[in-house]
């Protein structure tokens, strides 16, 4: 099985979100999707997210745009930097993303708020852009406000994040192979594959 712990105010996120699912289907493995808040993480094992997006090394940062758009073409995805709002409080999209994983909607909806606001630069925050997404999914919006305000919702998306940490992992994606085996990054998924391989050859 692989765990994806994942947040979707990541574009490299988005990028292991897309180009895990052919992975898993070619090796006919499922995938539990695990939302959490990355921030949370970073607030309490990775600091040096912020510290670094504060004083970037100019030179890393450059590289690091042309590596996103390098990924983004092989992936055929399009991602720009949001020049409105980053980071973004992506809270809300991901309690939606617990709400709706029962329902077999996390997919689409998880897809939708990864192209609005990596591809279209809209404000995922926002209550009327989440509505407007809801509707692309086939989600009734009223229905979908009333459940990211419960408090089990609330709770899952802390306790997820907070499993995570104590698992060892640091940002999103993070993922397990059976539960033990963590990787991190879109650019670990030739390991992940690797390490599928092997299991099922055992």
């Amino acid at each position: 099985m692989i765990e994806f712990f994942f947040d979707c105010s990541s574009p490299w996120t988005y990028l292991g979100f897309h180009n895990i699912q052919p992975l898993a289907a070619e090796l006919k493995v499922p995938i539990r999707w695990r939302p959490i808040l990355v921030g949370g993480v970073f607030n309490a094992v990775n600091p040096s997210v912020y510290a670094s997006r504060e004083k970037p090394v100019p030179a890393k940062r450059d590289y690091m745009l042309k590596d996103l758009q390098d990924w983004a073409r092989l992936s055929d995805l399009t991602i720009v930097m949001p020049p409105k709002v980053f980071p973004v409080n992506s809270v809300k999209a991901m309690r939606g993303c617990l709400w709706l994983e029962p329902q077999g909607k996390l997919v689409p909806f998880a897809t939708a708020v990864f192209e609005a606001y990596w591809g279209r630069d809209e404000d995922i925050s926002q209550d009327a852009v989440l509505a407007d997404l809801c509707g692309r999914c086939g989600v009734a919006p009223e229905a979908f406000f009333a459940a990211i305000a419960k408090d089990d919702i609330k709770a899952q998306l802390k306790a997820n994040t907070d499993e995570l940490i104590r698992r060892g992992g640091f940002g999103s994606p993070t993922i397990y192979v059976n539960g033990d085996d963590m990787y991190f990054g879109n650019d670990r998924l030739p390991l992940v594959a690797e390490a599928l391989r092997r299991r099922a050859a055992n």
